[in-house]
């Protein structure tokens, strides 16, 4: 979840750490082993956005057409992502991981250091715009280091410039996608997508910035020639 988020309580911190060197060690582990166990992690894990999407959808709407529509595009939504991330070569996909950490990384920093002016107060109180440009600033020049490792000496170009300019606007997709989470978990009523990970809430939780960045990088991967 990006933007400058509230430092967690110290009596949580141990938790939360143990859950992410795990969280890490799986998606590690994930990767290293290749396909078709990483397609089938991936797989699960939009399995487990879509139940936690789909409790938040009937907890914060009405039976109905409108509760349908919103299922709908749940589906459509985590569906894309994942089937982008499946496609995605390994190193297009650690790249488009690297963005998203970046983002978060450099929102929580940027917006504990500089704070400010909150974007959205109603939506989520902690986030502000210091936080959304020091995360599009990190993740720009993660798109720009991924550019560079792969490309080699090639990276002199101005396709550098294009990386970090695509960097920083994955990084608003990314906090696009953690607001929508946010405004689904008000609506709703709710701390957490689930109570899944200790110390960090839900699966979706953990991906809501990575969704939409999954989706707009494909194509993106698509025209590279």
């Amino acid at each position: 979840m990006a933007g400058g988020e509230a430092r967690p309580k110290t009596s949580d911190l141990g938790v939360r750490t143990l859950s992410a060197v795990a969280m890490l060690a799986v998606a590690g582990a994930a990767l290293w082993a290749g396909d078709p166990w990483l397609d089938l992690f991936i797989i699960g894990v939009a399995l487990a956005c879509l139940l936690e999407l789909a409790r938040l959808v009937t907890l914060a709407t009405r039976p109905g057409a409108g509760r349908v529509a919103a299922l709908l595009a749940g589906l459509a939504y985590v569906g894309l992502a994942a089937g982008a991330l499946v496609q995605m070569p390994v190193a297009v996909l650690l790249g488009v991981i690297l963005v998203v950490i970046a983002t978060d990384t450099g929102a929580y920093f940027s917006g504990r250091t500089i704070g400010g002016p909150r974007i959205a107060p109603a939506i989520s109180p902690s986030k502000t715009w210091a936080g959304l440009f020091g995360g599009m600033v990190a993740a720009g020049l993660a798109a720009a280091g991924t550019f560079i490792w792969n490309a080699g000496e090639a990276a002199v170009s101005p396709m550098l410039a294009v990386a970090f300019v695509i960097g920083a606007a994955l990084a608003v997709l990314a906090q696009a996608g953690d607001f929508l989470e946010s405004w689904l978990k008000r609506r709703a009523g709710v701390k957490d997508s689930a109570n899944l990970i200790p110390g960090h809430g839900g699966v979706l939780d953990r991906v809501d910035g990575l969704l939409p960045v999954a989706i707009a990088a494909l194509p993106l991967w698509a025209m590279h020639p």
